[in-house]
């Protein structure tokens, strides 16, 4: 009988040490995650940190010959006489960008809503799949379909309804083929964010009367807005830095664009054409690195403000 309670005081004994030993190393790799995970968010911040320092490095030479308000302020660019003026190149970026969410929001809004409120399921079976090849497809094959589709058709069809001559590669088109390019990506995130508006909310509508477009503008919008802004963000974010495509269609031409049929010279594409070509003039390279640079900002600044109208949308709408 002592034998046998001695035996048990062991077991329980030797019970106790395991599990400490094994309490003690879920701990340990507890904090070991935890640590990694953290050291991964500075690196992320870092990155951030040293790409925008790095950008700033290299535009110092052009910061130093010309004061910053007159690089982008002024509309004059000729490097051959050392005048670089980026506002026709901003404006450009943002006019295409305007045009590109102004087409595709409300087009990805009532697709997702659509798909997610009313769609049978072999249209959804069809649709996902579609969207999936869209978001994937290259973007330099929309930029040939925008040469090869819309620029004709501006340049043939719609312009000539407005102005007496476009040669269709203008700011309409790099909007029209922006858009194309984006609304995959809505539509996907859209989708995502409707899903997960509570089942109960949309049946107490339904309870009260509602049809079905009621319910979807005002609970499911409602109660999803703050996602869709995150999304539409996103959008603007992905288009803003949109290069290849909107280098074939938009024209290339310096200048302010004063109407939807002139051509245009955002940013992106500044970059991509002239880099490597004409780094033999003065100040040539820091003058590309200062327009990267401004459009790092600028979409550094558009994000923390989305962040804070998005803080105050969560409050205001929050069910």
């Amino acid at each position: 009988m002592q034998r046998c309670q001695i035996n048990i005081f062991a077991f329980f004994k030797n019970t106790t040490k395991v599990q400490s030993v094994l309490l003690t190393r879920r701990v340990l790799k507890n904090k070991l995650a935890n640590r990694f995970m953290q050291t991964l968010t500075v690196l992320s911040l870092l990155l951030l940190l040293i790409m925008g320092l790095g950008l700033y490095y290299k535009s110092t030479g052009i910061l130093k010959e010309h004061s910053l308000w007159n690089l982008i302020a002024g509309s004059t660019w000729s490097p051959l006489t050392g005048e670089f003026g980026f506002w026709s190149f901003i404006i450009s970026s943002v006019y295409v960008t305007i045009i590109s969410v102004v087409i595709a929001l409300p087009i990805s809004l009532l697709t997702a809503i659509y798909l997610t409120e009313n769609a049978k399921k072999w249209v959804k079976k069809i649709v996902f799949p579609v969207l999936d090849i869209l978001a994937g497809i290259p973007s330099v094959i929309y930029g040939l379909w925008g040469v090869l589709i819309i620029v004709p058709w501006i340049a043939d069809s719609l312009g000539p309804r407005f102005v007496d001559y476009t040669s269709g590669y203008t700011l309409l088109a790099g909007g029209i083929v922006l858009s194309v390019m984006i609304i995959p990506l809505l539509v996907s995130l859209f989708i995502e964010i409707f899903s997960t508006v509570p089942k109960d909310f949309k049946d107490a509508s339904t309870s009260l009367g509602a049809t079905r477009w009621q319910t979807s503008r005002l609970v499911v919008i409602r109660k999803a807005s703050p996602g869709i802004i995150s999304a539409v963000v996103l959008a603007i974010s992905k288009a803003f830095g949109e290069t290849l495509a909107v280098l074939m269609v938009c024209g290339n031409m310096v200048g302010i664009p004063e109407s939807l049929f002139d051509s245009a010279y955002p940013l992106p594409a500044l970059i991509a054409n002239n880099y490597g070509e004409m780094l033999s003039l003065p100040m040539y390279e820091s003058a590309l690195m200062f327009a990267a640079l401004i459009m790092f900002v600028i979409i550094l600044v558009f994000n923390a403000a989305a962040r804070i109208v998005l803080q105050k949308v969560e409050k205001q709408f929050k069910l």
